[in-house]
């Protein structure tokens, strides 16, 4: 009987594919990265066919790396960068322009214009979001209007709209399924998180015709089957979630007040608030966290667009360090007595500013500044991003500032960044066994739907932690340096 889970991890740069055994323990891993495009200021771009090759090279390198056949696979699960957005045609399954990828601000004028009309309430009374260039909705609206006779032929049912999860899904059941989980809904603009429908009147704002849009299913459910040809077997597709959700899966993030965060190109905080959604006064958004039989349960969640994506900065823009690791042991020794800040809004402030116009800055530069001190600047962004979303879900749900932070990604694997990151926070960090939550959760989804895996209050006890940082910084001193940072923010603002 087969045994092995495929989960595709896809991400914003780079696709994964890692192999899990029935016991949900890692067996091969591959990753395989894909070009950015960046056609103008602020504007972020995929090509599709780099996404679907890089899936495919990878699921295959994954089978081969794992020394099975492909019948030993019982079901995918895909997890998906969230909001980037595709149109293609039905007939050809040829995509109409590249993807517009989540970070991408192209909308920024349309969303001012829409808060203009007073619209804003509206959409998050019914989606839990704002009105951002992050989600889905203005991106589709801006191809329909930026591709010649797209929207003709969308209101003519010739197209087919699908963040990246929808793409994949329509790619390898050869056309067969037009499909979407309710997380990547929820992620749209276009879809009621109350009711779990996409929305007629939030559709005519953005004048997105409702032809367009993919079925919305369970995170758990039947997707429709892989064709023989991509990956040697026919194999079905039962799991899906949007990258941030499948890692609260992975995390087992299932009971209300549990919270997760994780650091990959940007950093994205989720805390489950249960079958009731929450509505944010301190800009948070209101997401559903996952769907199972049937049933929603919500998160609040706070997005950082850039985390990881600053190491990468200091990388392959400055060039002031060969691979992303060397910036632990660079912060480690920078000068305590400088205070240098980075407020990295390459592509916007996110949560909790929502500023589409703000742009990066360095803060306390002198001439004794360096790599380390730049180092120090980049990776405590991040620590700093992540205190402000939790006191903004502090102030939201009450209970958040006692609850002990589950974290994943690849920047965790620096135990300096972990330990500075406890230390801003003030709060115990807990780490892993398994670092690829991301892919785990997907994995599990397929795996429950396919009937190998326990039910999600099961499966919770089988989390395992690989460690836990503790908060040892002074309390004058933790105060101060987080002053300074929001001091850097007011100015970058203002």
């Amino acid at each position: 009987m087969p045994g092995h889970l495929l989960a595709i991890d896809q991400g914003t740069t780079s696709s994964r594919a890692i192999i899990f055994d029935q016991k949900l323990r890692p067996k091969a891993v591959a990753q395989k990265e894909f070009r950015q495009h960046f056609p103008r200021s602020g504007w972020v771009e995929h090509e599709p066919e780099d996404i679907w090759s890089s899936v495919l090279a990878v699921c295959r390198a994954a089978l081969r790396k794992a020394h099975l056949k492909p019948a030993a696979i019982a079901a995918i699960g895909i997890t998906n960068q969230r909001e980037t957005t595709l149109v293609w045609d039905r007939k050809t399954g040829k995509p109409i322009h590249r993807a517009i990828v989540w970070q991408d601000r192209r909308t920024a004028e349309m969303c001012t214009e829409l808060k203009a009309q007073g619209l804003e309430p509206l959409f998050t009374r019914k989606t839990g979001l704002l009105l951002d260039p992050y989600f889905s909705g203005t991106k589709l609206s801006w191809l329909l209007d930026a591709v010649p006779g797209a929207r003709a032929r969308a209101e003519r049912g010739e197209l087919a709209f699908g963040t990246v999860d929808s793409f994949l899904i329509w790619r390898l059941t050869g056309g067969k399924t037009h499909a979407t989980d309710a997380t990547n809904a929820s992620r749209t603009l276009l879809y009621d998180i109350h009711s779990g429908s996409w929305d007629a009147e939030l559709c005519r704002h953005l004048r997105v015709p409702m032809a367009l849009l993919p079925e919305v299913k369970d995170c758990a459910a039947d997707y429709g089957m892989a064709e023989r040809k991509w990956l040697g077997a026919a194999l079905p597709i039962l799991g899906v979630a949007g990258d941030q959700q499948a890692a609260a899966v992975g995390q087992a993030c299932f009971a209300p007040g549990m919270m997760k965060s994780t650091y990959g190109t940007g950093c994205f905080a989720l805390l489950n608030t249960g079958d009731r959604p929450v509505a944010s006064h301190n800009r948070l958004l209101t997401t559903v966290a996952y769907q199972l039989d049937g049933k929603r349960s919500y998160a609040l969640e706070g997005a950082i667009f850039i985390a990881g994506a600053a190491v990468q900065w200091l990388r392959d823009g400055l060039k002031i360090v060969k691979k992303a690791s060397d910036t632990g042991a660079l912060a480690k020794a920078a000068d305590p007595h400088q205070q240098v800040y980075l407020v990295p809004a390459f592509v916007g402030l996110g949560a909790p500013w929502w500023n589409a116009e703000a742009r990066g800055a360095l803060f306390g530069l002198t001439r004794g500044t360096t790599s380390r001190e730049l180092s120090l600047a980049a990776l405590e962004s991040v620590c700093y991003q992540t205190r402000d979303l939790l006191e903004a879900m502090r102030r939201d749900w009450g209970a958040a500032g006692d609850t002990i932070l589950r974290v994943d990604g690849g920047m965790t694997a620096s135990d300096w960044t972990m330990q500075r990151l406890a230390d801003i926070l003030a709060s115990p960090v807990d780490r892993p066994k398994v670092l690829e939550t991301t892919a785990l959760g997907a994995a599990y989804l397929a795996g429950f739907r396919a009937g190998l895996l326990p039910p999600p209050e099961t499966f919770a006890r089988s989390w395992k932690r690989d460690r836990r940082f503790t908060p040892k910084m002074k309390p004058d001193v933790r105060d101060a340096k987080y002053q300074g940072w929001q001091e850097a923010v007011r100015k970058l603002l203002a």
